[in-house]
């Protein structure tokens, strides 16, 4: 009945928010993965990975959009919830998509959808000033949350398309701003997508909050791919972040575990991998 405590003393026990701090306090790098199914799920799980994303990007990698603003709460409460049947010891953090937050009360309507439907133990928000007070609130209705900053996928047709951010004095510091104040307003973790190595090292130092990257270079305290650009499974162009870890894998759960272990022992990123 209660499982948590049936698996705390486990080998293999469910990764928490306290075992994500403990692992930025202990420089020990957080391995995370965007993945959308319970069949990919297990094999995630078994390459111990420390944080399974149910991102928006499954409209782009899924269901063949060129953005993720067309993906739905229904689309991602239908994945996590297949997705969470598939793993045990990752922590499972879902998107919140493209407008699903305008309002305070309409973000907690969804996260909650999320955790009960769905299976989320944290939700990611793509964040900036307008969200503080969400986040807020989320934080004191006891939601956790993920703030995601630097390129905002939902936001490309604003900013004009796929590009990194805070190359610039006065945004690289804006963004700083921003990260301090998402912590003090609430924030359990922060993703930092697209931005300047020396602009992730400054944040992650800056915060007492796990940071992690996704082409935010290697000082970050973790670091997070798209399940289907490591098993090159993606066609087409791919970010410079990307890397194939099925050269050389026998199988996919070889692939998946050479991820997790290149997080680990700091080989990904690499300098061709930076911006």
């Amino acid at each position: 009945m209660y499982t948590q405590l049936e698996f705390r003393d486990s080998t293999r026990p469910p990764v928490s928010l306290a075992t994500l701090q403990k692992m930025k306090s202990e420089q020990d790098k957080i391995a995370c993965i965007t993945c959308y199914d319970a069949s990919f799920g297990v094999l995630v799980d078994a390459a111990d990975a420390d944080v399974v994303l149910v991102g928006d990007s499954l409209g782009m990698v899924l269901q063949g959009h060129d953005t993720t603003v067309p993906v739905t709460m229904d689309d991602i409460v239908y994945h996590c919830r297949a997705t969470s049947r598939g793993i045990h010891r990752p922590l499972l953090m879902a998107d919140l998509p493209f407008a699903s937050f305008p309002t305070k009360e309409i973000a907690l309507a969804n996260s909650v959808r999320l955790m009960q439907e769905g299976g989320a133990e944290i939700v990611k928000l793509e964040s900036g000033s307008s969200q503080f007070e969400i986040v807020e609130f989320l934080a004191r209705h006891d939601i956790a949350v993920c703030a995601h900053l630097g390129l905002k996928p939902q936001s490309v047709h604003k900013t004009g398309g796929f590009r990194v951010q805070g190359r610039q004095t006065d945004a690289a510091e804006q963004m700083l701003a921003n990260a301090k104040s998402l912590e003090a307003a609430g924030a359990d973790v922060v993703l930092l997508e697209c931005i300047p190595s020396e602009l992730g090292q400054r944040i992650t130092s800056a915060l007492s909050v796990p940071v992690i990257g996704i082409g935010a270079g290697p000082d970050t305290d973790g670091q997070i791919l798209v399940l289907y650009d490591v098993l090159d499974i993606t066609t087409g162009r791919k970010p410079r972040f990307v890397r194939n870890f099925m050269q050389d894998a026998g199988s996919n759960l070889d692939a998946l575990r050479a991820y997790v272990k290149a997080v680990k022992d700091k080989s990904y990123p690499a300098p061709e991998h930076c911006f």
